[in-house]
C-alpha cells in the first residue's frame, strides 16, 4: 500500500463516518416524529430541519462523493438543531423533565458514539450543545449525572482515538518498511549477485527508462573473456569467479557512470554506451580491453601457452531503439574478433565493409 493508497483509505473512513452520522440523524428525527416520547407529539421546526438537512446531505454526498464536507461543522450544526428541539419539547413533558432530558441526551450521545468512534472533536461538537441545554433546563442536583453521561463516552472515545492512532502509526510504519524492503528486493533482483552489475532484467528496466528520456545515439558493446572455459578448468571455479569480479570492475571503471554495464551470460558482458559517438565508442572499447589486460590475471589456457586474461569486443550502433538487432550485429562482430585471434575489437561497420 502506497502513501496515496493510505490517504485514500483515510478519506473512505471519513466519508463512511459522515454518511453514518447523517443516516442516524435522519433515523432519529423520523423516529421522534412517528413515535414521540411519552406520546407528546411535537414536530418542531428544528426536527424538520434535521430531517430535511440530513436527507439532503446524504443524497448529495452519494451523488458527489468527491465533494468534501467539513465534519466538525456538520456535527455542531446538528448538535445545535437537536439542542433547539430539546429546548422546545422539554416544557411540553407531563412527566418530570429530567427523565426526558436524560433520554434526549443519551440519544444524541448514542448517535455521536456510533458515528464518531474515532473522532473526539466531532463527537464533542455534536453532543456539547445538547448537554448545555439539558443542564440549563434540568434541576441543579441532576447536573452531575448528566455530566457523567457525557464524560463517559468522551473518555472512551478519547482512549479509542489514542489506541487507533498508535495502531495507524504502527501500520503505516510497517507499510513504509515493507515498501522499502520490496524496493530493495526489486533492486537486488535486477543485479547479478556475483559482480554487482545489472542482469538482463535490470538491463531491460534501464533500457525502458533510457529510451523514454534519451533519444540520442547509443552504442552496444558485447564482450567475452577469451578462453574462459579453459581458465575455469585449469584454476577452478572459485578462481574463475574472482576473475569475473575483477574483469567486471575493470569494465565498470572504464566507462561513464551513465553507461549501462550488464553481465550478459557466464563470461559475457554487455555495455550500452549512452549519448556516444562512433569514435568515442571505439575509444571506450579500447580502454576496456586495455584495462582488462592490465589486470595481469595469469591465464594458462593450454600446456604450452601462458598469457593474461583478455577480452574480445564486438561493437554496433543502437538504431531506432532496436536492441535485438544491435545485439545481433555486436555478436557477429564479437565472433569475428575472436576468430581473428582474440584480445581484439571489431565494429559491425568494419565487418560489413569486409
Amino acid at each position: 500500500m502506497t502513501s496515496q493508497s493510505w490517504r485514500a483509505l483515510r478519506i473512505k473512513k471519513y466519508q463512511f463516518s459522515l454518511r453514518l452520522f447523517l443516516f442516524l440523524n435522519l433515523t432519529s428525527s423520523l423516529f421522534s416524529m412517528l413515535s414521540p416520547v411519552y406520546h407528546v407529539a411535537a414536530i418542531t421546526l428544528p426536527l424538520a430541519l434535521i430531517t430535511l438537512t440530513s436527507s439532503g446531505l446524504l443524497l448529495g454526498h452519494w451523488a458527489w462523493t468527491e465533494k468534501k464536507i467539513n465534519l466538525p461543522v456538520i456535527s455542531v450544526l446538528f448538535g445545535c438543531l437537536w439542542a433547539w428541539h430539546v429546548a422546545i419539547k422539554s416544557p411540553l413533558m407531563h412527566q418530570p423533565q429530567f427523565n426526558y432530558l436524560v433520554i434526549a441526551l443519551l440519544s444524541v450521545l448514542f448517535v455521536g458514539a456510533i458515528a464518531f468512534s474515532n473522532n473526539i472533536i466531532a463527537f464533542t461538537f455534536h453532543s456539547l450543545p445538547v448537554l448545555i441545554t439539558c443542564l440549563v433546563l434540568g434541576d441543579g442536583d441532576q447536573w452531575l449525572r448528566m455530566v457523567y453521561c457525557f464524560a463517559l463516552p468522551v473518555i472512551g472515545i478519547a482512549i479509542q482515538s489514542v489506541i487507533q492512532k498508535r495502531n495507524d502509526n504502527f501500520a503505516q510504519g510497517l507499510m513504509y518498511k515493507l515498501l522499502e524492503e520490496r524496493q530493495t528486493l526489486t533492486d537486488l533482483s535486477m543485479l547479478d549477485p556475483l559482480t554487482g552489475l545489472y542482469n538482463r532484467r535490470g538491463l531491460q528496466n534501464r533500457l525502458e527508462t533510457l529510451m523514454t528520456l534519451d533519444t540520442s545515439d547509443h552504442y552496444v558493446l558485447l564482450l567475452d573473456i577469451d578462453h574462459f572455459k579453459a581458465y575455469n578448468d585449469h584454476y577452478g571455479h572459485m578462481m574463475g569467479d574472482q576473475a569475473l569480479i575483477q574483469v567486471s570492475a575493470a569494465i565498470r571503471n572504464a566507462v561513464r557512470s551513465r553507461d549501462i554495464v550488464t553481465r550478459f551470460g557466464g563470461e559475457e558482458f554487455m555495455v550500452l554506451l549512452t549519448s556516444a559517438t562512433a569514435e568515442g565508442a571505439i575509444q571506450t572499447a579500447e580502454r576496456i580491453r586495455q584495462r582488462v589486460y592490465d589486470l595481469k590475471i595469469p591465464h594458462m589456457f593450454n600446456h604450452s601457452v601462458a598469457t593474461n586474461v583478455t577480452v574480445s569486443i564486438g561493437l554496433a550502433p543502437l538504431v531506432d531503439e532496436d536492441i535485438e538487432t544491435a545485439l545481433s550485429l555486436a555478436d557477429k562482430a564479437l565472433y569475428e574478433a575472436k576468430h581473428l585471434g582474440r584480445n581484439n575489437i571489431l565494429t559491425s561497420a568494419a565487418l560489413e565493409d569486409a
